[in-house]
């Protein structure tokens, strides 16, 4: 930790905010500790061991010390469709990371704080805009060239379509901060992206397997199918579970995994509605979804359920309870589309300031006719009077052709995989449909 020690103290001097210096009288100083970390490469072999100083934060008062505090943190949603626009687009995508990203803030008061024992006494690239879509996307428009910086807190990926641009982009982030270069994309955020000729491979294999294996399921026997077609849960049925933390955490680490498996979006969204009192046969049927990973009426409210397409792959996707009671599977419906309709006009939004051409109106594809009439239709209908008038959203996209509402027979709509249970075969076509795939076929080993 020596060397840990005095690589800290070399960043420290750099910044101009930071020093040794003598105490003044009155100066209340608070006491610091250090934090120690083993950071892991995708295998889970030692990278290398980290230090770092801080202070402690009990000690220091609201208001008096520091205010609101935030690290820029990217929707994973932009991540997957700037990932789909490079792998479409055959951009080059590389990953840079801020050494130390904590000690590049700007301090508007003074802090104080006492000296580590062995301290020994002795400094925005030009032409990026942040996106009003994503915050923490920044894009550099010029003379027909693109760059896209995605920041992460202290992980950055670039790209653009200018392989010369966005190498200036690298060395002029590395003139400004002392940046560690992490060469091409390849793990992100605990998403792993393997890279082939057919395109790009997102997945989370090594969360998968030690998801697995803290919750001795590593040997279990693997399923091909999630939940039983027209499967029932209920809130009320079944025994208490000794320890619900469990529950929670399992759940928890699935909502996680959703990132880039979205077959399990909708049986994770049901049982994370048990959270407060989970039964056995809730903590039952998540460990079958541990066993599909191996493999791969309460309310009465209906659930939302929608997957936007980016290229040959699922880049937003939706499995979400709705808010009140449905009183007819039109309304259930309509009140979809009008999420859908939202989410429809951010990825817009991105993919313009992306510079990327929009045709209009953007197909959403529905199964009711009654609710397509609905949305078509501005006469106010007696039958949807009692409909919150934000779900009219959708009418007025559908007005301004901004949105082309086509219908799809059910057979054919992928989005009930993230509303329904489904048989095996509906659901391994409907997960191929999204661009799914095992790692086999891209080439990626499995070691469950």
């Amino acid at each position: 930790m020596e060397e840990g020690y005095g690589r800290r103290t070399c960043c420290t001097r750099k910044k101009p905010n930071m020093g040794a210096c003598a105490k003044a009288k009155r100066c209340e100083t608070y006491l610091c500790k250090w934090v120690y970390k083993i950071k892991r490469r995708t295998d889970g072999s030692i990278e290398r061991h980290k230090a770092r100083l801080v202070a402690r934060g009990f000690s220091q008062q609201y208001g008096l010390d520091y205010d609101e505090t935030f690290s820029p943190v990217a929707k994973l949603t932009t991540v997957r469709v700037l990932l789909a626009l490079a792998a479409s687009k055959d951009w080059n995508l590389w990953q840079m990371d801020v050494k130390n990203a904590f000690l590049h803030g700007e301090l508007d008061r003074e802090i104080y704080m006492n000296q580590p024992t062995g301290f020994l006494n002795s400094d925005h690239p030009d032409g990026y805009l942040m996106t009003s879509a994503d915050s923490s996307l920044f894009i550099k428009a010029k003379e027909g060239k693109l760059a896209v910086v995605l920041v992460y807190v202290d992980d950055l990926v670039i790209t653009g379509d200018c392989k010369e641009e966005v190498l200036q982009t690298k060395e002029n982030l590395s003139v400004r901060f002392q940046m560690k270069e992490l060469g091409h994309l390849k793990h992100f955020l605990g998403l792993e992206v393997d890279h082939s000729e057919t395109g790009m491979f997102l997945h989370q294999q090594k969360y998968s397997r030690d998801l697995l294996k803290k919750f001795g399921m590593l040997k279990c026997k693997p399923i091909l199918t999630l939940v039983e077609p027209h499967a029932k849960m209920c809130a009320h049925e079944g025994q208490d579970l000794e320890d619900a933390t469990m529950y929670r955490k399992l759940v928890g680490s699935l909502i996680y995994l959703t990132l880039t498996r979205p077959d399990i979006s909708f049986a994770v969204g049901v049982l994370s509605r048990y959270m407060q009192n989970p039964k056995k046969p809730h903590l039952e049927a998540v460990c079958r979804i541990l066993r599909y990973v191996k493999g791969d009426h309460d309310t009465r409210r209906s659930t939302t359920g929608y997957v936007f397409m980016l290229g040959s792959g699922a880049v937003s996707w939706c499995s979400k309870r709705q808010p009140t009671v449905s009183l007819s599977t039109t309304e259930a419906e309509y009140r979809a589309a009008a999420m859908a309709a939202q989410e429809i006009t951010w990825l817009v939004q991105l993919l313009k300031e992306l510079h990327q051409p929009i045709e209009y109106g953007v197909p959403l594809y529905c199964d009711n006719l009654s609710a397509i009439r609905l949305a078509e239709n501005p006469v106010f209908h007696a039958r949807t009077k009692h409909v919150e008038v934000h779900y009219h959203f959708i009418r007025e996209k559908v007005l301004q052709e901004e949105i082309k509402l086509k219908h799809v027979g059910t057979e054919r709509q992928v989005a009930d995989l993230f509303t329904k249970g489904l048989d095996g075969n509906k659901f391994e076509i409907f997960r191929q449909q999204l661009g799914m795939m095992n790692g086999a076929e891209v080439g990626v080993e499995r070691e469950y």
